[in-house]
Formats: C-alpha cells, sequence, structure tokens
C-alpha cells in the first residue's frame, strides 16, 4: 500500500479484508496517478463547488468525516438490528473511502482554486469513480456505493451501506450548503 495513500486515508485499517483493503487503497494511487490534484490539494481545496469561496472545509475533512460518521451508524445499526439488517462493515468503510474518489478527475485547479474540469462536465464523480475502482478490482456491493452515494443514486434501490454512505454524505454537505447561500 501506498505510504502517501495510508497517510490521507488512515481509516484504510478500518478494513479487515485485506484484500478489499489494497483494492480500496489502490483505487486511490490510481486516481491521484490520473489528476492534477495531489495530495497537499486535498487537505486545502473546499469539499465542494457548491457553497461558495467562502467554504473553508477541505476535501479531506469533509470525505474523513463521512467515513467516521458512516463507521459510527453502521456499528451502531449492528449493534441495534443484529441479523435483522445486518452492516458489512468492510463494504461500508471501503464505500464510504471511495465515493468522492472520480473527484480527483472532476476537479481541476485554476489560479489556485478549484473548478470543475473539461472531464467532469462530461462526467460526474460518481461515474468515474466507478470506473477507477473497477479498474483496480473493487467488487460490485462497493461499486454500487460510490455510484448511489449522490443524487444519481436516486434513480435505483440502495443497499443499507449505500444509505449509509448516501445519509453520512448529505448529513455533513447540506448544512454547509444552506448555511453558505
Amino acid at each position: 500500500m501506498n505510504q502517501t495513500v495510508l497517510e490521507l486515508w488512515p481509516e484504510l485499517m478500518w478494513i479487515q479484508d485485506a484484500d478489499l483493503r489494497e483494492k480500496t487503497a489502490k483505487t486511490w494511487e490510481l486516481a491521484l496517478e490520473k489528476s492534477v490534484l495531489t495530495p497537499e490539494d486535498l487537505n486545502t481545496i473546499p469539499f465542494t463547488l457548491l457553497c461558495g469561496p467562502d467554504l473553508k472545509v477541505s476535501f479531506m475533512a469533509h470525505k474523513r468525516c463521512v467515513v467516521h460518521v458512516a463507521q459510527d451508524a453502521g456499528n451502531k445499526m449492528n449493534e441495534f438490528f443484529k441479523t435483522d439488517l445486518p452492516v458489512n462493515m468492510d463494504v461500508l468503510i471501503a464505500g464510504a473511502i471511495l465515493a468522492d474518489v472520480g473527484k480527483l478527475l472532476e476537479y481541476e485547479l485554476k489560479d489556485g482554486k478549484s473548478v470543475q474540469g473539461m472531464y467532469g462536465k462530461y462526467l460526474r464523480h460518481p461515474f468515474s469513480g466507478v470506473s477507477l475502482a473497477e479498474q483496480c478490482g473493487v467488487p460490485a456491493e462497493v461499486c454500487h456505493i460510490i455510484a448511489t452515494h449522490a443524487g444519481e443514486g436516486d434513480m435505483v434501490k440502495r443497499t443499507t451501506e449505500a444509505f449509509i454512505v448516501h445519509h453520512a454524505d448529505f448529513m455533513t454537505f447540506e448544512p454547509f450548503k444552506d448555511r453558505l447561500k
């Protein structure tokens, strides 16, 4: 596993399945290879382009928060619902880590600011994220989370893990969007 990716994502170590952990890390390595963004950029650029220039929360701060919220929700669901609605924690964590990996292809830097690039105008990050993950052998149940975490997923039936990531992502986005209008 690439040290740079592990530094960005210490939460990778929460994935118990070594093969899934490696494929998740490889997806981030591939995205970084193809992206104009650096790991340093990910720690400084705003996590979304939709909230205007006053947003100070970085891409990585938001993404890591989503993973932590998703893990906490998954653990509580497993605690309270046990076998009635089991959550596969490895799939959940991998999906949360990979949900926005496609933004590394969607974004470009212009005058030091992140903007949607030409690639992003044609393919939003759920699509490019699935493409990256499939190239790295990430299983379908994790690709499903990437594909359905955003609005595009409103048209399909989400798995339990995909619902968790979707809500973790939106609950840590919508309040900023509403506050910064």
